[in-house]
């Protein structure tokens, strides 16, 4: 399975927005600075995380966005499964009309097994086991500030500052 550049984006965001729970507002451009994603690209995650009641916009001056809720009540499986549109991680698994050997497949029980194991893997992490993730490491997540000028496809996570 891989999974898109914006749920890898979206929970980085969400983390960023983690750190500073209870601290205030967080700009989309100290988000894109911080984590080296471009802002464009995150108005575009932050639109279904706003609807599903993930965060918050703040408006003014020292505005931003905001968690909705605690660290610890959101969940990086719960973050995945709004920015991908679904847990499946194979076609069929949305709709079974698009496979026609779907009564005798044996590799959809295989499938539905291994969606399973993935998300109730990522439902088992919360925002706030990410930051103690993050602390127990000693540093916070960087990105190469070389890679910050380009969109997504540009952006790279060296072996040392990978989340």
């Amino acid at each position: 399975m891989k999974l898109s550049t914006r749920s890898r984006y979206g929970a980085r965001m969400m983390l960023e927005l983690a750190r500073h729970y209870e601290r205030g507002p967080v700009s989309l451009t100290e988000i894109s600075k911080t984590q080296g994603i471009s802002k464009k690209y995150l108005e575009q995650i932050t639109i279904p995380l706003k609807k599903a009641n993930y965060i918050k916009s703040v408006r003014g001056v020292s505005g931003g966005h905001v968690l909705a809720k605690p660290p610890d009540e959101i969940k990086l499986g719960e973050i995945v499964a709004v920015l991908e549109g679904s847990k499946s991680i194979v076609r069929c698994e949305v709709n079974n009309e698009l496979c026609k050997h779907i009564e005798d497949c044996v590799m959809h029980p295989i499938w539905e097994k291994s969606e399973k194991a993935i998300f109730d893997y990522l439902a088992s992490i919360s925002m706030a086991d990410l930051l103690k993730m993050d602390d127990s490491r000693g540093k916070k997540t960087k990105i190469n500030p070389e890679n910050r000028k380009g969109g997504p496809s540009k952006d790279k996570i060296t072996s040392r500052n990978r989340p």
